[in-house]
C-alpha cells in the first residue's frame, strides 16, 4: 500500500480492500516518464482532482495527475461511499422496527450483524472504486503519477524524482479530519471519518462529537445499528447552518432512535477511564457525566497544503487553505486551486463543478466566478435535512427582506401514506416577488428533492411557475408544487377577489 499521506492504512487487510487498493493505488504501478510540458498537472486525485484530469484529457490536453495516497479521495475511501452504506444498513433496520405501523411484524427484534454491514460497506467500496483508478486514468490518456508531489518552482513539479514542467496546474489535494482544541482529548483514543470505517465490532457505547452533518448521521446510523450513543452538540444546537425548525424535527428523530443529545462541546473535558472514555461538560441547563467505549470526533477539517512546495510555487496560503480568487487562481497565475483545499463548500457536488470551472479558466481563458455557483447540500439522516440559498437567518444577516411559504408534509397525500409526514418544504422568496433566494426541504429523500427548486433558482424560474408545473400524483415532490399554490393564495388580495366575485354574479 501507498501509505505516504496523512492517512491511515485501509483496515482490514481483507480481499475487498485489496480489491480496492489494487484499484485506487496499485502496489505493482510505475510511473511513466514525462515527455515535454504538460497542459495541465492536476496535484490530488479526490473528486476535484479527477474531474479536472479527466475533462481536460477529454478536451485533447496533456495532463498529469499526482496522489500520494489513494485515488477516489475522501469520497469514496473514508467519505461519501462508506457512509452512505452504513445509513443504508442502519435503514434497513429502521424498517424492519416500523413495521408494525403498516402491518407487518417480526417474530421478534432485528438482529444486526454488524461484521456483515462493514464487509458490505468494503465491498460495496470495491466495486465502485475502478472508476476512481489509476487504469481508468491512463486509458483516458492521463499520466497517473503516484506519489507525492512537490512544487520545485512556478512551472514546475517533482515527484519520485521526475519533473513535470507546464504550462497549468490544478491543486486539488482536499482536505483532512482535524481535531478540535478540546482537554484532554489528546490522551484518549478516538475516532474519525478516516478511521471509523475500519471497525469491525459495533461500539456499545459511542461517544460522538459534532452536531453537523457527519456527526448527525452517524450518531442515528449507529444508535439504529444498536449502539448506545451520546451526541454532543456544539453551543448552536444540531445543524448549525441549517433552518431552526428542520434541525428541531432531526432532533426529535435522533431521539426517537435512541441518541441522547447533549450541549456543552465547548465545556466538555475528556479522560481515560479504564477501558473506557470518560465525558463531563455542561450545555442545555444540565452538567453530564458518562462514559463510552469509541469517541467520535466529527468536528474539524484542515486542509492539506503541507509538503506541497507552495512557497516555492508562489501559492499563498493559511490555515484556511489555499488563497484564490473568484476564478479560483492563486497567487502564481499558472496554478488553479479547487474543492476543500481552497473552499468553505466542503462537498463532493461542490468540487466536482468548480473543477469544471478551473478547465475554463485554466486552459481556455475563461472567466468564470465560482461566486455564481449555486451549492445545494444535504444531510441523509432520517429524514433528510436538505438547503439552497437563505436560510430566514441568513436573509435577516444580510439584510434580505424575503415573503415565506411553507407546505408542511402533514398535507401532502404521498407523505401520509408513506408514514413519512414528518417534515416541510420551505421556499423564501424576495419581497413583494416570486423570485426563489432559498429553500429548505426536510423529508424522507429531501436530497433529491431539492433539485427541483436548485434548478428553479438557475433558471430564474419564479414560484409561480413552480406552482404551474404539474407533478405527478402521488409523490411527495408535490410539496414543492404547492408552495406555488401558496404563493399564488396571496395574489387573491380582497380587491382581487370582489372584482371576480362581482365578475361571477355578473355571469349567473
Amino acid at each position: 500500500m501507498n501509505a505516504s499521506s496523512h492517512l491511515p492504512p485501509i483496515l482490514p487487510w481483507d480481499a475487498h480492500n485489496q480489491r480496492l487498493v489494487d484499484a485506487v493505488s496499485p502496489r505493482s504501478w510505475v510511473n511513466p516518464t514525462p515527455h515535454g510540458r504538460y497542459n495541465l498537472v492536476v496535484v490530488g486525485a479526490g473528486t476535484a482532482g479527477l474531474v479536472a484530469a479527466a475533462g481536460a484529457a477529454g478536451l485533447g490536453a496533456r495532463v498529469a495527475l499526482v496522489e500520494k495516497h489513494l485515488m477516489g479521495g475522501d469520497c469514496l475511501n473514508v467519505g461519501c461511499v462508506p457512509s452512505k452504506a452504513i445509513l443504508r444498513a442502519a435503514k434497513a433496520v429502521a424498517a424492519m422496527r416500523d413495521g408494525a405501523e403498516f402491518g407487518v411484524t417480526l417474530p421478534g427484534e432485528p438482529q444486526v450483524d454488524f461484521a456483515r454491514v462493514m464487509e458490505r460497506l468494503r465491498r460495496v467500496r470495491a466495486d465502485l472504486s475502478p472508476h476512481d483508478s489509476a487504469r481508468r486514468f491512463t486509458e483516458l490518456g492521463v499520466d497517473v503519477f503516484l506519489g507525492t508531489g512537490r512544487f520545485t518552482g512556478p512551472d514546475r513539479l517533482e515527484v519520485g524524482g521526475a519533473t513535470l514542467s507546464f504550462a497549468k496546474a490544478v491543486i486539488a489535494t482536499g482536505a483532512r479530519a482535524a481535531a478540535p482544541d478540546l482537554p484532554g482529548l489528546a490522551t484518549v483514543p478516538y475516532l474519525t471519518n478516516e478511521t471509523l470505517f475500519q471497525l469491525t465490532e459495533l461500539p456499545a457505547r459511542l461517544g460522538v462529537i459534532g452536531a453537523g452533518p457527519i456527526g448527525c448521521e452517524m450518531a442515528q446510523a449507529f444508535a439504529r445499528l444498536g449502539s448506545q450513543v451520546t451526541l454532543i452538540t456544539s453551543d448552536r444546537g444540531l445543524l448549525p447552518r441549517e433552518d431552526r425548525e428542520a434541525a428541531q424535527i432531526l432532533r426529535s428523530h435522533l431521539e426517537r432512535d435512541g441518541v441522547t443529545v447533549r450541549g456543552g462541546a465547548r465545556s466538555l473535558r475528556i479522560a481515560r477511564a479504564g477501558a473506557a472514555i470518560r465525558l463531563q461538560g455542561n450545555g442545555d441547563g444540565a452538567s453530564y457525566d458518562i462514559e463510552v467505549d469509541q469517541l467520535l470526533v466529527a468536528i474539524g477539517r484542515a486542509p492539506n497544503v503541507e509538503h506541497l512546495g507552495l512557497d516555492a510555487a508562489g501559492v499563498t496560503f493559511s490555515p484556511r487553505g489555499v488563497t484564490v480568487d473568484d476564478r479560483l487562481r492563486t497567487t502564481n497565475p499558472r496554478i488553479f486551486a479547487c474543492g476543500d483545499v481552497c473552499s468553505a463548500y466542503q462537498f463532493t457536488h461542490a468540487a466536482d463543478f468548480m473543477a469544471r470551472l478551473v478547465l475554463q479558466n485554466a486552459l481556455f481563458g475563461g472567466r468564470a466566478r465560482v461566486g455564481d455557483l449555486l451549492i445545494p447540500w444535504a444531510t441523509y439522516t432520517s429524514p433528510e435535512v436538505a438547503q439552497v440559498g437563505l436560510t430566514a437567518e441568513t436573509a435577516r444577516e444580510q439584510g434580505i427582506a424575503i415573503d415565506t411559504y411553507t407546505q408542511d408534509l402533514s398535507k401532502v397525500d404521498r407523505a401520509l401514506l408513506d408514514g413519512e409526514a414528518d417534515g416541510f418544504v420551505r421556499v423564501h422568496v424576495r419581497r413583494g416577488t416570486d423570485q426563489i433566494v432559498g429553500a429548505t426541504v426536510v423529508a424522507a429523500r429531501a436530497g433529491d428533492l431539492i433539485g427541483e427548486l436548485t434548478l428553479a433558482m438557475r433558471g430564474k424560474l419564479g414560484l409561480k411557475t413552480v406552482g404551474a408545473t404539474i407533478h405527478p400524483y402521488p409523490t411527495q415532490g408535490d410539496a414543492i408544487r404547492k408552495t406555488g399554490d401558496l404563493y399564488n393564495r396571496t395574489r387573491l388580495t380582497p380587491f382581487v377577489r370582489g372584482l371576480m366575485q362581482r365578475w361571477l354574479r355578473w355571469q349567473r
